[in-house]
């Protein structure tokens, strides 16, 4: 049993998996990344600035930046020729981890921070501080994970669904 634990932790990839979550985690599941993805949605896109704010070493945040940049979530774009020094700015996939930032956020807020959130995003049409919510695509409800079940996609991960409906039981 020990060895089987063991072998779980010492996981170093899940591109193997056949899991959307995985694939993601792939990408960004060291939390370095996360906080780096973080503050590039903050406006942070110089290495000094994310060193900076987020007291990680030079030699680690290289590698993390590298990492986004080869997965296509954040884009080199060089602004200065001497020293040779660039920005890095996200991409559309980048952007696309904007509800997962904000959902973790929210989570945060609400689980982990006793004296309330360390910061608030305004709306900046209506000027109000806002919360994102899931909604349903088709008619605009909130949903819910007891609104919603899991069925084979395209990509059929039957076994996962059957797991989950499982543990429903």
């Amino acid at each position: 049993m020990q060895l089987t634990i063991l072998r779980l932790m010492e996981r170093k990839s899940f591109s193997e998996m056949h899991c959307s979550v995985a694939q993601c985690l792939e990408v960004v599941g060291e939390w370095w990344s996360l906080l780096i993805v973080r503050d590039a949605f903050l406006g942070v896109t110089r290495f000094d600035d994310f060193q900076e704010r987020l007291g990680i070493s030079r030699n680690v945040l290289n590698q993390r930046l590298a990492g986004l940049v080869e997965a296509g979530v954040l884009v080199k774009v060089p602004y200065s020729e001497h020293p040779p020094r660039h920005d890095y700015r996200l991409t559309d996939k980048g952007r696309d981890l904007w509800p997962v930032i904000t959902t973790m956020r929210q989570w945060g807020d609400k689980h982990a921070a006793p004296d309330g959130p360390p910061l608030e995003l305004i709306h900046e049409p209506c000027g109000h501080v806002s919360d994102a919510r899931m909604i349903c695509t088709s008619c605009g409800e909130e949903i819910g994970p007891h609104d919603v079940r899991a069925m084979p996609g395209p990509g059929e991960v039957e076994h996962l669904i059957r797991t989950a409906q499982e543990a429903e039981l």
